[in-house]
């Protein structure tokens, strides 16, 4: 009896440890990465004229005559428009986030491609003005459309792109006198807030979705009501950049959970993301005393 239930026993071993080793022989989802996507409203001030100016003259030996004719026109104003770039910043943690932990491969795509330079309102204008013939507007690309994007092959070799959006950000500077002193503290802060999606590029499937948020800040503390001292932007960029890549990884981690155990297999165990210590690699204890840094100024 002893020996019928261990060769079960042992087909079951050996099964598990093929189904392991096929898991583990399986290569793993390559990833790109985009910049943030954002657009913002951009006005300009235009103006288009044109001026004609022609004379005749007759003369004999009697008599002179002669005529002189000018024509112009003349149009000016303000054009609205929507910009649509990249933010060539704060993604650069996030891959690193991901090389640590997990075993994804990160593949570059490339840049937005925003189509042809297209004449300014004051060449459109003036084009009016001289032919008489409205020019059609051509349509642009859109930076948020990582479908168009993603058929165009911007993303080639990827199997799947974390695609981010830009919906908020916002600058703080906070004066501050304390109480009963000359003193006060300055606070320059940043906050961000940007929405990302983890699509599939062959099937378009959303594998993640979420929206992740990034701060940073530098506090001055002044001994006079009179000194000014610059805020180190570097610093709060910096700060922001981190946080924004360890919320982006844990949600991410989070949600392939639930939404494929497949690619939940390339996270890592036993990865701890540390803000600072996990992006830049500098150990815990010189990161939070780097970060408690103040300047006094006597």
């Amino acid at each position: 009896m002893q020996r019928r239930t261990f060769i079960p026993t042992l087909s079951a071993l050996a099964l598990s440890l093929g189904l392991l080793a096929a898991a583990q022989a399986q290569p793993m989802s390559r990833i790109a990465v985009t910049d943030l996507a954002y657009t913002q409203a951009v006005s300009e001030y235009f103006v288009a004229a044109t001026y004609k100016e022609s004379s005749q003259f007759q003369a004999s030996r009697y008599s002179a005559s002669g005529s002189h004719q000018a024509s112009g026109a003349y149009v000016a104003g303000s054009y609205s428009y929507m910009e649509q770039r990249e933010l060539g910043s704060f993604t650069n943690d996030i891959k690193g986030a991901l090389l640590k932990g997990t075993s994804f491969r990160l593949v570059q795509g490339k840049g937005f491609d925003a189509g042809n330079p297209q004449p300014t309102k004051a060449e459109q204008a003036l084009n009016q003005l001289q032919t008489g013939k409205v020019a059609k507007p051509v349509r642009q690309p859109e930076v948020k459309d990582i479908i168009a994007r993603i058929k165009k092959g911007e993303f080639s070799g990827a199997d799947y792109v974390l695609f981010g959006t830009l919906s908020h950000v916002e600058f703080r500077d906070q004066f501050s006198p304390l109480q009963g002193t000359t003193s006060a503290t300055v606070q320059y802060g940043l906050d961000l807030l940007a929405d990302f999606s983890l699509i599939n590029t062959k099937t378009f499937e959303i594998k993640a979705s979420f929206s992740a948020q990034g701060a940073g800040n530098d506090t001055k503390l002044l001994s006079n009501r009179g000194d000014i001292q610059p805020p180190n932007r570097a610093k709060v960029m910096r700060e922001t950049s981190q946080s924004l890549a360890l919320n982006v990884y844990e949600q991410i981690v989070s949600q392939l959970g639930y939404s494929d155990p497949n690619m939940a297999r390339g996270v890592r165990s036993g990865v701890q993301m540390v803000p600072g210590q996990a992006m830049s690699g500098m150990p815990q204890g010189q990161q939070a005393q780097q970060a408690d840094q103040v300047m006094i100024l006597k």
